[in-house]
C-alpha cells in the first residue's frame, strides 16, 4: 500500500497514558488532536469528581461530538446566509447594469456574452 508509506508515528499522552499513533497527517496535527481529547478529559474529570477514565473519555468523545455537530450546523447557516445574500447582490447588480445601460429589443443575447 503506497498510503502506509506516508504514515508516520507520533505518541502522545491521553488521559494520563501514553499511546502510539499512525497517521498519515503530519504529527504536529496528531498532537493537536490529542491534547484537545485530553485537555476535554481532564475538564470532565475535574468537573465530576473522581470518575472511571474510560467514562470520562466516553464523555469528552460526546462533548466533542456535540461541539462539531453544532460548529456542523453553524457552517450549514452561514453557508446558506451567504447563498442568500449572493443571490440578492446579483440581482441589485443585475437591475442596476439594466438600469444603466438599456439594451434595444432583439439585441439582449448579443449584449449579455459580449464581444
Amino acid at each position: 500500500m503506497a498510503s502506509d508509506q506516508r504514515k508516520s508515528s507520533v505518541t502522545v499522552r491521553i488521559g494520563g497514558e501514553d499511546h502510539i499513533i499512525r497517521a498519515n497527517v503530519e504529527p504536529e496535527y496528531t498532537r493537536r488532536c490529542a491534547e484537545w481529547v485530553d485537555d476535554r478529559i481532564s475538564e470532565i474529570k475535574g468537573q465530576l469528581g473522581l470518575i472511571e477514565s474510560h467514562k470520562a473519555a466516553i464523555l469528552a468523545a460526546l462533548s466533542i461530538t456535540d461541539e462539531l455537530f453544532q460548529a456542523q450546523g453553524e457552517v450549514k447557516a452561514l453557508r446558506k446566509e451567504t447563498t442568500r445574500r449572493a443571490g440578492t447582490l446579483a440581482r441589485r447588480l443585475e437591475l442596476a447594469l439594466a438600469e444603466e445601460t438599456p439594451v434595444p429589443s432583439g439585441q439582449e443575447e448579443s449584449k449579455r456574452e459580449g464581444p
